[in-house]
This record gives structure tokens, C-alpha cells and sequence, in this order.
């Protein structure tokens, strides 16, 4: 399949390599717009254990990726256009999206598997989330990280350990995105929007093997658990999960003396109408104070929902505890 789109992907780095700095770095790869499933290649289509694959993966479109998915493979970039395919294109990609054969590589998922959670019925499995294994590296070189630091995909291009490069072009389109909010859904995709896509996919098997290298096996594990736990995070149902693939087991390696770490959960809370300001308090002081109590992560829907849960990502005991300190703030009288 030819393509008139182009561009460069830094070159998967050996052991020890330093960051790409110059094109001697880069390679070449076509950006195929897809709007039929013929057009994908037949090992993701058809996912197996023979032919496992790693691919970066984002979503783009009108309100939090709401109409598009796009995916980068090792030799070329695919933007599977959902509003020019249909939904028939990406139920296409949903044996892909939903395999233990195939790792998806991706920063912050929790919007993007939402999306694909109630507009296909896609259960996004087996991630990558470049924002926790961030999160993971840090909490091994013993850097204690704020409640609220979590690295955007700016701030992770511009790390030095990672990329080294500024991401000029993303700041535009979040102006051309105020200015018109539905900027993914015209058609026919504009350069700068293909380009756009691109670039938010295109660096990060680079960065994926990079990570790799310096997680160690319990924080691989947790990258496993947490990236499977946020996938979950904004996908509420009616039966606690129930039917999405289990969250992966302790590695007999970690287990020494028939001691394991503790397994991670998902608590949601849900805020009766009118207690949801109790819940944040002013300024975010009450969240904020319960995260710095407990080793835990507590994400709030917020506008764009849903608006009336509070999600609790942690070890079991510290959910428990961030859960009892939420309910009692719900029960405070101003």
C-alpha cells in the first residue's frame, strides 16, 4: 500500500544508546489514512502468538478522542479514520486492541479506553502507559513525586533520557482546538492534522524500549497491573469488570518466602448528588490531602465525566483507607 505521507521515527536504540539528536537517527516510514480494515496489516487484524507485535497507540477527536483512533506499527504509521470507516472499521481492530499478543504502547489511557469502551465495546487490554512507567522509573531512583505530577506527553518528548525534542506543533493545535472544539472531525484530513497524529504516536516505541530498560521486574509487574487498572478506570458497568480479562498474577519471581507484593485495585466511589464538593474541597484541598495520606491514586471524572464518581487506584489496604477518609468527607458539615 503506497502512501503520499511521510515521516521519521527514531531508530529503536540499542543498550545504552544515548538519545536520538540528528536525522542520522531517524527513519523513514509512510502514514497510511486508513477507512477499511483491508488496508491494516493482516498480523494485527489476526492477532496470534506467533506473531506478537508492540505498536504505539493514541486516539484523537472531537471531546477526548470521541472519533478517532490511530496506530503506529514498527514500518509504517496507520490513522484508522472512524468517521470516514465507520464503526465497522474499528470493531475491526477490536480483536487487536483487546489481545494479550499485542502491547499497546500509549501515554495516558485512561480517556482513550473510555472511548473505546462505549462507543465499540472495546475492552483495551495489555497497555503500556508511558505516564505510569514515568511514574514507575522515578519511584525506583527514589524521587518522591507531588500528588498531582504526572508527566504530559510534552513534558516526556522534551526528558532528555527519553527524546530530548520540543513539541512546538502540539501547543497550535490545542489553540486551533479552542478556537473549534470539532477540528478532528472535518474532512478530508488536513496535513497539519496528519501530521499532528503522527507525532503523538510516533515516538513512542522509542520511548517504550528506553522504559524498558530501566524498569525493574516488580515494576514491570506494576506497570502490567497499573496500566490494566486505568484501562478500567472511566468504563464503569454494572458487574465490577467482570468481563474484562483478569489482572496479570505475581510473577513466582517476586514471591520470596511466600511473601508477594500487594496485589493493586480499583475502588470506585460513587458521590451522591450535591457531595462532590466535599469530596475535592476548595481548591482540591481535600483530595489533595487524602492522596498525601495514602499511597494511592484518586482520579475525579470531572466535566467531562462521569461527574458523580471518584476512582481509587492503589495497594488494597491504602484503597480502603483513601475510601474511608473520602466517605467521612462526604459526611462533613461546613
Amino acid at each position: 500500500m503506497t502512501s503520499r505521507h511521510q515521516t521519521h521515527t527514531p531508530l529503536l536504540p540499542d543498550s545504552g544508546d544515548e538519545p536520538y539528536n540528528n536525522e542520522e537517527h531517524l527513519s523513514p516510514v509512510p502514514i497510511h489514512v486508513v477507512t477499511s480494515s483491508c488496508q491494516l496489516p493482516a498480523e494485527f487484524l489476526e492477532p496470534s502468538p506467533e506473531k506478537q507485535l508492540v505498536i504505539g497507540f493514541d486516539c484523537e477527536g472531537v471531546d477526548l478522542c470521541r472519533h478517532g483512533t490511530l496506530l503506529y506499527h514498527a514500518d509504517a504509521i496507520y490513522l484508522v479514520d472512524a468517521i470516514e470507516g465507520g464503526g465497522m472499521l474499528v470493531k475491526a481492530c477490536k480483536p487487536a486492541l483487546e489481545s494479550s499478543y499485542i502491547t499497546k504502547v500509549i501515554h495516558d489511557c485512561k480517556r482513550d479506553s473510555e472511548a473505546l469502551y462505549f462507543q465499540f465495546g472495546i475492552k483495551l487490554h495489555n497497555v503500556v502507559d508511558t505516564q505510569i512507567a514515568y511514574s514507575l522509573i522515578k519511584e525506583q531512583e527514589e524521587q518522591k513525586r507531588a500528588p498531582y505530577d504526572y508527566i504530559s506527553f510534552v513534558g516526556l518528548l522534551a526528558d532528555p533520557q527519553y527524546c530530548g525534542i520540543s513539541y512546538v506543533e502540539k501547543e497550535e493545535v490545542r489553540v486551533l482546538l479552542r478556537q473549534d472544539p470539532y477540528f478532528w472531525k472535518y474532512r478530508p484530513l488536513s496535513d497539519l492534522m496528519i501530521r499532528t497524529a503522527a507525532d503523538n504516536v510516533r515516538f513512542l516505541l522509542f520511548i517504550y524500549h528506553k522504559m524498558v530498560e530501566k524498569l525493574n521486574q516488580i515494576s514491570l509487574w506494576y506497570l502490567a497491573v497499573r496500566g490494566a487498572l486505568y484501562c478500567r478506570c472511566f468504563c464503569t458497568n454494572d458487574n465490577n469488570y467482570a468481563d474484562w480479562a483478569t489482572l496479570p498474577p505475581v510473577p513466582d519471581n517476586l514471591i520470596v518466602n511466600e511473601n508477594a507484593p500487594e496485589q493493586e485495585v480499583l475502588s470506585v466511589l460513587d458521590v451522591p448528588p450535591g457531595k462532590m464538593g466535599r469530596v475535592i474541597g476548595r481548591r482540591g484541598v481535600n483530595i489533595l490531602s487524602v492522596k498525601e495520606s495514602c499511597d494511592a491514586e484518586i482520579v475525579i471524572g470531572g466535566d467531562k465525566g462521569p461527574p458523580d464518581k471518584v476512582f481509587i487506584i492503589g495497594p488494597a489496604k491504602q484503597v480502603r483507607k483513601a475510601d474511608a477518609m473520602l466517605r467521612g468527607r462526604m459526611l462533613e458539615m461546613y
